[in-house]
């Protein structure tokens, strides 16, 4: 009776074992409890996995060698599959409307040849030009009667800016005067003395004196003028100034001399009041200084290790408080510094604005090699992904990742040697957001 059951159970066993792997576990304990040996508790829990290497039989029976297993209806992606979206784009591009550009302020430019410039950082001292510096001299021994200028005015060359009073004038007038009243005098008396020999009513004798009285004050005359020039006055303008003295007795002019601007500039400095004894030993020797500051000077004391690359023509960058102004080199000492073993190099720098104040301290950027290469990029287009330098190249859909192969380079911008064309459009500013929807891309591609 008991073989009869535990036939029973073993017959049970393996059919539900074979129709319900599941449940092959439960049946393998039953079969334990009942005393069965191990051998048949592997053939009631049926056909398991194949081992690493078998083929697999099919529950026909048959074998279905070479072809993959179909798969099951309804079953989504395995994990790790990833179906890029469009919005994604391909590999290396960035989807990217133009709103989305303009939003992110993503600047766009042609790439193009130019121009590669290496300097060298130079501290600096600004400093008036000294071809546009001029004072106001007194040349004659008087006193100020008048200052017509303030301080920081502006004049043009030729203004009247001061006026003294002043006896060496005076007498320099008078002198000119009057060798000009005795010179038309001796020139009428020689002139009835030429008529008279002519008609032999006077000597010889009478018409050679007339003759050489006349030319003594012709000279006489010519001495007056030269006086007048030295000391900067027109001898025309005296003779004309007398004329309207006779008019206006109680105005005469005669002690009059007026100081005008040597140049066109700005009063600076401002050295006598009225009053001030001028022209004496000991006297002030100006009473204006008048600098045109349209261009200002940036003195630089250059390195004797530097000065080699150095030439005079080279263009010089100024930069302060956000603005950027070009100069260039118009002097480089050929003796050096004794103390500081430095040369003195001389920048001219314009100035329009006023801008760039005498004294004030700066660092000038000099120029020291160019070099014209056919592509240009500016440092702030680059970026490196895995560990190339990539451009990103614009495109209707967004733009493309495009690695490019670098040369010479300055302290702004890269010569690309291959990789990119002149013309192409990049994006040139704000890079790093294009990099970093790319690295969001392609990590997704790799999920």
């Amino acid at each position: 009776m008991r073989i009869l059951l535990t036939a029973a159970l073993v017959a049970a066993g393996v059919l539900v074992g074979a129709a319900v792997p599941a449940v092959s576990g439960f049946v393998r304990g039953l079969l334990a409890a009942a005393g069965l040996p191990p051998a048949l508790h592997t053939f009631a829990a049926g056909p398991g996995p194949a081992s690493p290497g078998e083929p697999r039989h099919e529950a026909g029976g048959g074998h279905d060698h070479g072809k993959a297993a179909a798969p099951k209806a309804g079953a989504g992606h395995a994990h790790g599959a990833h179906e890029p979206s469009e919005a994604e784009g391909t590999e290396g591009h960035v989807t990217m409307t133009a709103e989305q550009i303009e939003n992110q302020d993503i600047k766009v430019a042609k790439a193009e040849g130019g121009l590669l410039s290496r300097h060298i950082l130079v501290p600096g001292t600004i400093t008036p030009d000294t071809d546009r510096i001029a004072r106001v001299p007194v040349r004659v021994v008087g006193t100020v009667s008048e200052m017509r200028k303030r301080l920081g005015d502006d004049v043009r060359k030729g203004d009247v800016v001061a006026v003294l009073d002043s006896r060496e004038v005076a007498d320099a007038k008078s002198e000119y005067l009057t060798a000009m009243v005795q010179s038309d005098l001796q020139k009428v008396n020689f002139e009835r003395q030429q008529r008279l020999l002519a008609s032999a009513a006077a000597s010889q004798a009478a018409f050679d004196n007339a003759k050489a009285v006349f030319q003594e004050n012709q000279l006489r005359v010519d001495l007056a003028r030269q006086k007048l020039s030295a000391l900067g006055l027109n001898a025309a303008e005296v003779a004309a100034a007398q004329k309207r003295d006779e008019a206006t007795p109680n105005a005469s002019t005669l002690r009059q001399y007026e100081l005008r601007a040597p140049i066109s500039g700005r009063i600076v400095e401002r050295k006598v009041d009225v009053g001030t004894a001028v022209g004496k030993e000991g006297d002030p020797a100006d009473v204006y200084t008048v600098a045109d500051l349209s261009t200002v000077w940036i003195e630089l004391a250059v390195p004797t290790s530097d000065l080699d690359e150095v030439r005079e023509g080279a263009r010089v960058t100024v930069n302060r408080g956000g603005r950027s102004v070009q100069g260039k080199v118009v002097f480089v000492s050929p003796l050096l510094n004794a103390d500081t073993r430095s040369a003195r190099v001389v920048v001219s720098l314009p100035n329009q604005d006023m801008a760039w104040r005498p004294g004030t301290y700066v660092t000038a950027e000099v120029e020291t090699e160019t070099d014209r290469v056919p592509v240009r990029v500016t440092k702030a287009a680059l970026q490196t992904v895995e560990g190339k330098r990539v451009v990103f190249v614009r495109t209707d859909e967004g733009f493309e990742k495009r690695e490019v192969e670098l040369g010479r380079a300055d302290d702004d911008a890269y010569e690309v040697v291959s990789g990119l064309r002149a013309g192409e459009d990049i994006a040139v500013a704000n890079t790093f957001l294009l990099k970093a929807e790319l690295g969001k891309s392609e990590a997704g591609h790799d999920h």
